[in-house]
């Protein structure tokens, strides 16, 4: 019998990550493409069944060789019937029958979900949440993406906005004012962009010397260096964030108390400068029996998580 292989695609607002995986999820092949947005994001689909061709063709394999397709995508999602409820940043409306355009370009069979709930699944799997059934994944990069699993099933709720993390308030009054209409969300505060404007608020409202006012350019790499360093300003501003993140964290672990949290992104390289603050507000907030049974860690997989996890979708579902 001949090995199998599952197509993983993560749809990004600037690139598009493809991936040929095994059945036992290691990547065999991988590549990215550029996102064409133009004309409505009307061409995105048909590049993707296009370099799936051309890598199927470089590599003198026939499409019989691929189970299906699967995606993430960024946007709340209708798992059943594969739509996409709207993504902005793609030049998509709403209710867009992402599944079916799949399905139609490539000939394959296509499951689909949102990105953030397939880098979670793609942690499941192979990467830090070892095989953990109950697992919340959370991503801080330019954004806070998250995915919620119970039982190794990812919730979804009712319009496909289950596991929305980074909306929780965190800042329910006179809060930053958030992309989603609200103000005062985890993303507002702890995203790589968030972090920065923490950092120059606390900059302006002090006279605290600090590296970081000597910086040409501040990022969220310069907090986190300088207070691994011992910079108090800097550690105060990531005292802040860490607040922040143990708290919702601790929320979601009360109410689904999973096995494990992962958090990765870009913000998650700071790794125990971050961890270690996250996890002390997390025990304080926590219900007893959640602080002694869920372990929170760093993400393992970086920007393959959501290839991986997309060829999940396919595995789960067409096997």
């Amino acid at each position: 019998m001949v090995d199998k292989w599952l197509a993983g695609v993560d749809l990004g607002g600037t690139t598009t990550k493809i991936a040929f995986l095994n059945e036992c999820g290691e990547i065999q092949h991988k590549w990215e493409i550029p996102t064409d947005k133009s004309e409505s994001g009307k061409h995105i689909i048909g590049n993707i069944a296009k370099s799936i061709d051309v890598k199927l063709e470089q590599l003198d394999v026939t499409k019989e060789k691929l189970v299906g397709i699967g995606m993430g995508a960024p946007g709340p999602v209708e798992k059943t019937r594969g739509i996409i409820y709207e993504a902005i940043n793609l030049g998509w409306g709403e209710h867009t029958p992402l599944k079916d355009l799949i399905e139609m370009e490539t000939g394959l069979p296509a499951v689909i979900d949102n990105d953030a709930n397939c880098a979670a699944l793609g942690e499941m799997w192979k990467g830090a949440g070892h095989g953990a059934k109950d697992l919340v994944c959370i991503t801080l990069g330019t954004g806070v993406g998250g995915g919620v699993i119970t039982n190794g099933e990812i919730v979804h709720g009712v319009r496909g906005a289950g596991g929305e993390i980074g909306h929780i308030t965190v800042v329910p009054k006179d809060g930053y004012s958030c992309n989603c209409g609200k103000t005062g969300c985890l993303e507002t505060v702890a995203s790589a962009t968030g972090v920065v404007r923490v950092a120059h608020e606390k900059l302006q409202s002090s006279t605290e010397s600090s590296v970081l006012r000597d910086l040409e350019s501040l990022g969220s790499k310069q907090i986190f260096d300088a207070a691994r360093e011992g910079d108090s300003l800097a550690l105060k501003i990531v005292d802040q964030l860490a607040y922040y993140l143990g708290l919702s964290l601790a929320n979601l672990g009360n109410a689904v108390n999973p096995e494990k949290i992962v958090i990765g992104g870009g913000v998650s390289k700071a790794g125990k400068t971050l961890l270690d603050p996250v996890m002390n507000y997390f025990k304080r907030f926590a219900f007893p029996k959640v602080r002694t049974s869920t372990d929170i860690d760093i993400a393992t997989l970086e920007n393959d998580a959501g290839v991986i996890g997309a060829a999940w979708l396919v595995k789960n579902a067409l096997h």
